[in-house]
């Protein structure tokens, strides 16, 4: 398995839609960057979110989740309690190609604050928007910036193309689009 050049994933999103809306190059003045890099992509967080919030006493049941156990909102800058976190997407929608995995990292300006991103890795031939969770493990409020760097998105080529893809398999969360919570 070896990782791919940004000349690999600029063709892959340019001529096959892999990325979208593609950003060619580094952005980073006065921001925390975004777009194509040497060996990834860093993408963008929109500015839909969902607040953990624990306001009915509600039990975290990964088989039975309680929409309740969140306060949406849409902004620019979305504060995230402390030990808390938040759910929200990618501005680019993804499609993976059927023999790349994709992994994901989180920005180090986030990281050295306490806060982590997590991202399960995009199977091939997943796509849609990439549900992001924040986690703020500090003791005070931390803010995330809508329509700015949140996660870096590595491409990983299989030696071979695989037998059973996420859309092969018709997988839960194919072609979502907006924050999604988990499915059963």
């Amino acid at each position: 398995m070896s990782i791919l050049s940004d000349r690999w994933i600029r063709e892959q999103a340019t001529q096959h839609g892999m990325i979208e809306p593609f950003v060619e190059a580094q952005r980073r003045e006065g921001c925390i960057s975004y777009g194509l890099s040497s060996y990834g992509y860093d993408a963008r967080v929109a500015d839909e979110f969902k607040i953990f919030t624990n306001i009915d006493s509600a039990v975290v049941d990964p088989k039975d989740f309680a929409s309740t156990s969140f306060v949406d909102r849409q902004t620019d800058i979305c504060i995230i309690p402390p030990n808390s976190f938040a759910l929200a997407r990618t501005v680019e929608y993804f499609r993976v190609p059927r023999d790349v995995l994709v992994i994901c990292l989180g920005k180090s300006t986030y990281a050295r604050c306490g806060i982590i991103v997590n991202v399960t890795p995009l199977e091939p031939e997943w796509e849609g928007h990439v549900t992001l969770e924040f986690s703020n493990t500090t003791p005070l409020p931390a803010k995330i910036y809508a329509n700015e760097g949140a996660c870096q998105f590595l491409f990983l080529k299989g030696n071979e193309a695989c037998e059973t893809s996420y859309a092969d398999r018709a997988g839960k969360y194919m072609g979502q689009r907006g924050v999604t919570l988990p499915r059963l």
